[in-house]
């Protein structure tokens, strides 16, 4: 493997042996600084995503008023909403699309002006999704592109609560109205027909927040008031989506077996592990917690299946790498009811078409989603990550499977999300870890 300029060259065949640890669940992560920084008190935070993304969380509570440190192993955030308030910089997130969104709805519950802008791929993604809510309940946003995108300011005084239906299933269109609740008058009633990550209520119940959850047979209905919240400490798991990409590279290489220690398996976050085992995966599971243990994978035949609408917001993130599994394959897998893959840091779609088409896999592009013949003779491709973490180390593993050398530009991306990804991949390639 060779590294240039934000390009990569990757040589297969390899097969990947050994143990290792992801970062911290990048989606937790995000929640526990901006939890903390409204929590009043001091909140630990251990395990905490070491990447760019994150970061750009810690970066941003700082500017609102928070504190933070580091102390050994532990993140130390010193909140309060008395702390917080509007800073004199725009707030820069960076290539994170969930920090924009979550930091949005909290600062419009603060009340003041903040001005948000990120990367050249944030700024090109749908924002009127947490506009729409937020000002209807009392925030006024100014933004680009015919309201629809970053940058853009938003301007609160006192908000008012308001009942609103989900018209698309969103963890952080979700989270960034609740977040923005916990500073409005009444009460504040998110409506989802097709649950999403419960990351932000679980957390937000655990520090105390007025909050109540119903589920019914044809909805989720998530409510919640003004509160105070009280600080935690948090020890947050390795985060799944990073650890599919071990996953599936010894799934899909010759006599390979990997153990993932320590990652999230709760509700909504592992079911790529059963669109795997259906597919034939050779898993096991060590549980260590309810909601966390250790995952080994072995080199295994796959075979297609059919990805459904109804999984894909339990497998939004993992739908790259799933897709290489699928073409790796024998038969036709189809991947349906993904549209919302196609306003991510990148068009998840048409990127992931293109690339898979480069190493030799047939794929048929869908308006929501692909058809990939599998069990074809694949070579090294070339592909362009376009400010994509996922497609990026997604292909470095396809790359290790097939004959060829692989090039990758854009592969500086990954700093995003899993900045350790190539020692991590060279070192398992080479059975070192």
């Amino acid at each position: 493997m060779t590294s240039l300029s934000g390009a990569v060259s990757i040589s297969g065949i390899r097969s990947f042996n050994g143990e290792t640890s992801v970062p911290g669940d990048k989606s937790i992560s995000h929640r526990a600084l901006l939890i903390s920084a409204l929590s009043e008190g001091t909140s630990r935070i251990r395990g905490l995503s070491n990447g760019g993304d994150v970061r750009a969380t810690a970066t941003l509570i700082s500017q609102l008023g928070a504190h933070v440190t580091q102390d050994g192993e532990h993140i130390i955030v010193q909140g309060g909403r008395d702390r917080l308030g509007p800073p004199g910089d725009t707030l820069d997130v960076g290539n994170s699309g969930t920090l924009i969104r979550l930091a949005a709805g909290l600062v419009a519950g603060l009340g003041g002006r903040y001005r948000f802008t990120g990367d050249d791929s944030v700024n090109r993604r749908p924002m009127k999704r947490i506009f729409v809510p937020l000002s209807q309940m009392g925030a006024e946003i100014e933004a680009s592109n015919n309201g629809d995108t970053a940058p853009f300011a938003i301007t609160s005084k006192q908000l008012h609560g308001i009942t609103y239906l989900m018209p698309v299933a969103s963890a952080q269109v979700k989270s960034s109205i609740l977040l923005a609740g916990l500073g409005a008058d009444g009460t504040t009633t998110v409506i989802e027909k097709i649950p999403t990550r419960r990351h932000t209520e679980e957390m937000l119940a655990d520090a105390g927040a007025s909050i109540n959850f119903e589920r019914f047979p044809d909805r989720s209905e998530i409510s919640v008031k003004r509160s105070k919240l009280n600080p935690l400490e948090y020890d947050i798991p390795g985060d799944p989506s990073q650890a599919a990409f071990w996953i599936v590279a010894a799934l899909i290489t010759p006599g390979s077996k990997i153990t993932i220690r320590n990652i999230y398996l709760g509700e909504l976050r592992s079911d790529f592990l059963a669109v795997l085992k259906r597919m034939g995966a050779g898993l096991s599971i060590n549980q260590r917690t309810r909601n966390s243990g250790d995952v080994t994978a072995s080199s295994s035949q796959l075979h297609s299946t059919d990805i459904s609408p109804h999984e894909i917001p339990g497998l939004i993130d993992e739908i790259p790498i799933l897709s290489v599994a699928a073409a790796c394959a024998a038969g036709t897998t189809t991947i349906t009811g993904a549209s919302e893959l196609r306003v991510k840091e990148s068009d998840r779609i048409s990127v992931m078409t293109t690339a898979l088409r480069s190493f030799g896999a047939e794929v048929d592009e869908l308006p929501d989603g692909m058809a990939i013949s599998g069990n074809r003779r694949l070579f090294g491709g070339k592909v362009q990550a376009h400010l994509d973490h996922r497609i990026a180390m997604a292909t470095a593993v396809l790359g290790a499977a097939v004959e060829g050398t692989t090039e990758i530009s854009g592969f500086d991306s990954v700093e995003s999300s899993y900045p350790r990804f190539l020692d991590d991949f060279t070192a398992l390639s080479e059975g070192r870890l």
